[in-house]
């Protein structure tokens, strides 16, 4: 599969994959790696991406310097390529919150992974990225997000899901499209957690939304989680 390589803040790639017969207009699938000191990859990929997306982190730095591996929840598209990095990089450990941890990576991943506490930081050396849990938001129990603080870019997992196959950065608007892609797919957990966590990184006041599924945003982005949890509060209202 071809991906496609782009930089969408200061040291922060991100590297995509558009698959045409998912969905009705197709669907990317997106990885970010972080360039630090110690180097943190978010999002591995599935299994059958292992190939592209570490021959993607390669053209950047060498894979065996991969230290960190991270991801939104426990899928195959976030982390079916886990075991393969950790074999790939000696020095890497996977990052998760305590609740992922304890119900799957704990047996899941080759190495015992770090669990982390919400609001904990990880150092990269150079750079921090501070972890925060979002149970069932969009969905799944171990659900969480991260945020590096030097550049304000959110790696928000499936949250502001989009269909097709846009650019890797948009300042446009991102909530009618996520919208849409709720109505495609209905993944998200429609309960008060979802408006409740939006609001809570929208208080972040992120410059960057590193989105799984479509591009990733650059405009207001604060206005943006606040608009998709006024959808989501009054899908759970009627």
């Amino acid at each position: 599969m071809d991906i496609r390589t782009d930089e969408i803040a200061d040291g922060i790639y991100r590297f995509s994959t558009y698959v045409p017969d998912v969905g009705p207009t197709g669907f990317t699938f997106n990885q970010f790696f972080v360039d630090a000191e110690e180097p943190l990859l978010f999002h591995t990929g599935m299994r059958a991406l292992f190939p592209a997306v570490s021959a993607a982190v390669a053209r950047i730095r060498p894979v065996e310097q991969l230290r960190w591996i991270t991801f939104g929840h426990v899928e195959a598209d976030e982390c079916g390529a886990m075991n393969l990095f950790l074999e790939a990089a000696p020095d890497a450990q996977v990052a998760h919150g305590e609740v992922g941890c304890l119900v799957s990576l704990d047996d899941l991943a080759d190495r015992m992974p770090r669990r982390l506490a919400d609001g904990e930081e990880i150092d990269l050396g150079d750079r921090r990225v501070r972890h925060f849990d979002t149970p069932h938001a969009p969905h799944n129990w171990e659900a969480r997000v991260l945020y590096e603080e030097s550049t304000g870019v959110l790696f928000c997992g499936d949250l502001m899901t989009q269909l097709g196959d846009g650019p890797a950065l948009t300042d446009s608007d991102l909530v009618g499209p996520a919208t849409v892609a709720e109505d495609a797919f209905h993944a998200t957990s429609l309960g008060p957690a979802v408006p409740a966590t939006l609001l809570r990184l929208a208080a972040l006041e992120p410059k960057t939304l590193a989105v799984m599924h479509g591009s990733s945003y650059t405009g207001d982005c604060a206005q943006a989680l606040r608009d998709l949890a006024a959808v989501y509060q009054e899908r759970i209202s009627d």
